[in-house]
C-alpha cells in the first residue's frame, strides 16, 4: 500500500504561523484606506517638527543662525579628543 504525503503538514512544518499572507495584506482596501492617510501623516507631523524649530529644542542642536556668531566666523570644530570638553566650553 502506498503512503499518502499530507502536503498541509509539511507546509505547516516549514514554517507556517498561520499568519495572513502579505500579498493578501497589501491588496486589500482596507490596507490602502488605512496607510493612504497614516503615511502622509507622518511626513507632514515631521516636516511641521523641523520646520517649526521644535527638533531644534527637543534635541538641543543650534539653529543655523546660532552657528557663527559675531566673534567666531570658523566653524567650531574639535581638534583634541582629550581635551574636548574645555574646548566645548570655550566655543560656547
Amino acid at each position: 500500500k502506498k503512503k499518502k504525503i499530507n502536503l498541509r503538514r509539511i507546509f505547516v512544518m516549514a514554517g507556517s504561523t498561520g499568519e495572513r499572507p502579505f500579498g493578501d495584506i497589501v491588496t486589500s482596501i482596507r490596507y490602502w484606506v488605512i496607510h493612504s492617510v497614516t503615511i502622509p501623516s507622518l511626513f507632514i507631523a515631521g516636516w511641521l517638527f523641523v520646520s517649526t524649530g521644535l527638533a531644534y529644542d527637543v534635541f538641543g542642536t543650534p539653529r543655523p543662525n546660532e552657528y557663527f556668531s559675531s566673534t567666531r566666523q570658523e566653524a567650531p570644530l574639535l581638534t583634541d579628543r582629550f581635551d574636548a570638553v574645555e574646548q566645548v566650553e570655550s566655543l560656547v
